[in-house]
């Protein structure tokens, strides 16, 4: 036996006396050997400096909670005495008897009822511990004894606990919680984990072409991937099985201390947590103890330091190296190892953002090219030709009332060059490319994530349903209190009818968050109005010949400010409407949270560009009868170019500036300013000096890290994202080229986050992304839709198409522009609605022209629609349907013909699926021949088992077992 060994023998309750001692002496009989054999053995080991260990060097801290401490005044030499206090205390105690001990307990449990029931007094003394003038309040006492009981019996669970209330960070004491190796396999059979086993077999690798291709496409890309085991190609494989304490041989247990690596033991004492109760009124354990700040954090620890200087290696350090670093943007990710370190859940939004990803290189090429076509074609374009000849002097109708003049069309010659970039035949091509580019995306994730399912043992894992909630346990007592006394049935769940007023509640707030949307919509139309009349009021003649691209730039900052700060709002809302309607479980909770919120942000991202896209421009009237709101705003009307170019300039700057500002900025700024509001509030500034060259142990370093809040904020801004990148492409093909940038500095930065500014989480498992996917395929769905309608009404692609192969008297675009301009006789202007300079151009007009198609004012129908309109309205529908079908219809033919599961992957399923038969097969055998020779001996018919450390393991016949089971297949 090792020196260390024995420590962890001695620490333990050695009378009987010590061993029925209540939960919270023992505590102060742990805490005062430590402290002798503390004073015997002056420095401590490297495990326990580094905090990763408990003071004995040997067992590793799986899990750490931490709670304020309110110490008396007077230091060292107070918590000194306070402790002699303590152990006085004890001794008196230990001397009680049974009866009386029990009678105490009692006597404790009916005040502690008392306490629950009527508020707690100013002064609570404790007559017993002889502390009358050191009291404490009521409330933290209260939770002090809560604490207490809760440990007690977390470690009835088998659970190993350290208490530390003399670190660095004062008013906070930390609970050290070590699961022992008893504890790992009773929990990790309760939660079915999936272990590897001692069996190995080869993957084959298919002989194919494609696979000798795949193959030197790997070989040529190996610069690429990172310098970690993970992504080394790996021919061997473990069978894997749910792990079983009556299996026990199947395992490769020769090292203990890893076979259940740091992140399953973290879950497993996670569970264990969750799942404790404390009292009948908080039953939820952990959850509700952090809600009611008994303990103020509850975390696991992440593995060694980061620092390069440092000698020691872990999988953190790893992963800062080797992708939590912008040095290595190019290489792949260890998705491997990030699954390792923080779970399956975490590992598959990773290797989502990392295929999306690289799926936007082809989308970002294509649109790159489509954009070069625009500005390759723009001098060959025969409509902005036609608008910037020297000898185009049509003069256009006022595009505002009194302060705005006539203009001539030719000053509109730089919109109409800039609009052909991105309105030109290519941009039909993109749209149909990036509508079959979401379908086949979405293809490809489902075949990666059977392939990680596959690699990651989670083949048959099926979600469990969890724990319920605090606040729903909660809510159901209340119910049941509520209830007549007289009556016997308990109420088990809350109803629909329960719910009702949370679910009407949500149903106002949403309509009234989405009215609020509107609203700022509708706000930016009338600064948009009233500025363009301002600028035209302007005496400066530069102010007034860019008062388009003015109005058009500020209106789209204003709105991305609103964005900015809506979004931080609605996400707030739809938390506090989620936590009203009581969910079950944490699943359900986050599920309801994620769709509340995505419709909120949505609409806040959306509605401004859904407005310029099919709305503006087109609830406008006519020269001399004009729609006006509240009677004297005009409503807007879009430039000869279109509202395409006004449309892109919104796009880009909501999806740069959500990128940059909020996406970016925000990550990187937010936590570390969180991070030093908590470093001084903990007060360690105030003793800095003293503690400079003190290190903190890394339990106390990580308390300092901002807590783990979710996937939610990173799956929601690539969602929004896609959207972006979807749904409006068809006006802003470069849209693809700026999330891929985007995303490549975002990949790591959300790494250097997990790995150096937030605590470490608690690692979930999981097969899939959950609602996530069914949300992507719905945007997917969504953007064939919007980019039929965009190319059909937003852009001029059908009326070119119609003018050309309809009415061109050539069959050429000679004449177009001309040909969408109705004319206007001034004299039909309402009265004071005429300009205030008639005579700005230098000559009087008497016929201006604006864009529509309408009968002339010398017609017998003046002003009326003509047929060319609705020629062209019957072919944009037309187009829509036809577009919206055929698209669609190529999606299920992607879908169709590529498979979810990879041949390979269901091959090698298959192969361990017969694996683990044969394995099952040949441990019968071997369990009838044992059997058999010992019924024809005359021996015992059955096999004895030998009980080590509460791990059932079979005689020594099944070692032969063990041999033949490492053989590769």
């Amino acid at each position: 036996m090792t020196e260390d060994a024995e420590v962890e023998v001695n620490l333990s309750p050695t009378s009987e006396t010590e061993q029925q001692a209540p939960h919270f002496l023992r505590d102060v009989i742990f805490h005062g050997k430590f402290k002798l054999l503390k004073a015997l053995t002056p420095e401590e080991t490297s495990h326990s400096q580094q905090g990763l260990y408990l003071q004995d060097g040997q067992r590793r801290i799986d899990y750490v909670l931490t709670y304020n401490v309110k110490k008396p005044g007077g230091g060292r030499s107070m918590r000194h005495s306070t402790y002699l206090l303590t152990e006085n205390a004890v001794a008196r105690s230990l001397r009680r008897s049974h009866h009386k001990r029990d009678k105490r307990a009692r006597l404790h449990q009916a005040q502690k009822a008392k306490a629950q029931l009527s508020p707690p007094s100013p002064t609570v003394a404790d007559v017993e511990l002889g502390c009358a003038g050191e009291t404490l309040n009521g409330h933290e006492d209260h939770k002090a004894f809560r604490r207490e009981e809760f440990e007690a019996k977390l470690r009835d669970m088998g659970l190993v606990l350290e208490k530390d209330e003399d670190g660095k960070i004062p008013g906070l004491g930390f609970v050290k919680i070590h699961a022992p190796w008893n504890v790992l396999c009773r929990e990790a059979e309760f939660m079915k984990l999936k272990m590897p086993t001692k069996k190995v077999y080869e993957v084959k690798q298919s002989s194919s072409v494609v696979e000798k291709i795949s193959s030197l496409v790997s070989k040529a890309l190996e610069p690429l991937h990172p310098h970690v085991e993970e992504h080394r190609p790996k021919n061997i494989k473990h069978l894997s099985h749910t792990f079983t304490r009556e299996k026990l041989h199947l395992f490769d247990l020769s090292d203990k201390d890893s076979f259940f690596d740091s992140k399953t033991r973290s879950s497993i004492v996670f569970e264990i947590l969750k799942r404790t109760t404390c009292t009948a009124k908080y039953s939820m354990g952990i959850t509700s103890l952090l809600g009611s700040g008994v303990y103020t954090a509850a975390y696991p620890l992440h593995d060694g330091n980061i620092n390069k200087e440092s000698p020691e290696s872990s999988d953190r350090k790893l992963l800062y190296e080797e992708w939590a670093n912008y040095g290595v943007f190019y290489k792949y990710q260890p998705i491997g190892l990030v699954r390792k370190y923080f779970g399956e859940k975490i590992g598959l939004y990773f290797a989502w953002l990392g295929l999306y990803t690289q799926m936007l290189i082809p989308a970002s090429l294509v649109g790159v090219i489509v954009f070069l076509y625009g500005c390759a074609t723009v001098d060959d374009n025969i409509p902005s030709m036609e608008i910037c000849h020297p000898r185009n002097n049509i003069t256009m109708c006022p595009l505002c009332d009194k302060v705005c003049s006539y203009w001539r069309l030719s000053t509109a010659c730089g919109t109409a060059r800039a609009s052909h970039l991105f309105d030109n035949p290519a941009t039909v091509f993109f749209s149909i490319f990036m509508a079959l580019w979401a379908a086949m995306f979405m293809e490809q994730w489902k075949r990666r994530q059977m392939r990680l399912n596959y690699e990651w043992d989670l083949t048959g894992f099926e979600d469990e349903e969890d724990h319920p909630r605090a606040e729903y346990e909660f809510k159901v007592m209340q119910k049941s209190m509520s209830k007549d006394k007289k009556t016997k049935h308990k109420v088990e769940k809350l109803t629909f009818r329960d719910r009702l007023p949370a679910y009407m509640t949500t149903v106002v707030m949403m309509l009234l968050m989405i009215g609020v949307t509107f609203a700022i919509v509708f706000g930016v139309i009338l600064y948009r109005i009233s500025t363009k009349a301002a600028l035209h009021m302007s005496s400066n003649p530069v102010t007034r010949s860019h008062v388009q691209l003015t109005v058009k730039t500020t209106a789209a900052i204003i709105n991305l400010v609103v964005i900015l700060i809506l979004d931080e709002v609605y996400g707030a809302v739809a938390r506090w409407l989620t936590v009203l309607e009581v969910p079950k479980t944490d699943k359900s909770f986050e599920e309801r949270l994620i769709f509340k919120t995505f419709i909120l942000k949505f609409f806040n991202a959306f509605t401004p560009i859904i407005y310029i896209a099919f709305f503006r421009g087109r609830l406008v009237g006519r020269p001399g009868s004009y729609w006006y709101v509240f009677e004297s705003y005009r409503m807007e009307e879009c430039t000869h170019g279109g509202c395409l170019m006004e449309l892109c300039i919104q796009l880009s700057i909501t999806m740069l500036g959500k990128q940059l500002i909020q996406n970016n900025l925000f990550e990187i700024g937010v936590p570390k300013l969180k991070k030093l509001i908590r470093y001084i509030r903990s007060k360690q500034g105030g003793f800095q000096e003293e503690e400079r060259k003190k290190k903190l142990l890394r339990y106390e370093t990580d308390h300092f890290l901002e807590p783990f809040a979710g996937l939610t904020p990173e799956y929601m801004e690539m969602i929004i994202q896609f959207g972006f990148v979807t749904l409006f492409v068809a006006s802003f093909p470069l849209a693809p080229l700026f999330a891929l940038l985007n995303n490549i500095i975002e990949i790591r930065l959300d790494a250097k986050k997990f790995v150096t500014e937030l605590r470490r989480p608690v690692a979930a498992r999981a097969k899939d992304i959950g609602i996530w996917y069914d949300i992507l395929r719905g945007v997917a769905k969504v953007a064939v839709i919007i980019n039929a309608f965009v190319i059909s009404f937003t852009s001029d692609f059908i009326p070119r198409m119609v003018y050309q192969y309809m009415y061109s008297p050539d069959g050429s675009m000679h004449g177009f522009v001309n040909h969408t301009m109705s004319y206007f006789n001034v004299s039909h202007f309402q009265d004071g609605k005429e300009p205030m300079e008639p005579l700005y151009l230098g000559y009087p007009v008497e016929i201006c022209r604006y864009k529509d198609y309408r009968e002339p004012p010398w017609s017998l129908t003046p002003y009326e629609i003509s047929k060319e309109f609705w020629t062209v309205l019957a072919v944009r529908l037309a187009f829509v349907i036809v577009f919206q079908n055929v698209v669609l219809l190529m999606n299920d033919v992607v879908d169709w013909l590529i498979p979810d599961i990879p041949k390979d992957i269901s091959l090698q399923i298959h192969k361990e699926k017969i694996l683990l038969v044969e394995l099952f097969m040949k441990e019968e055998r071997v369990k009838s021949h044992i059997l058999e020779s010992r019924v024809s001996a005359g021996g015992p018919a059955f096999c004895s088992r030998s009980n080590n450390n509460n791990n059932y393991t079979t005689a020594h016949p099944r070692s032969s077992l063990h041999t033949n089971s490492t053989k590769s297949f």
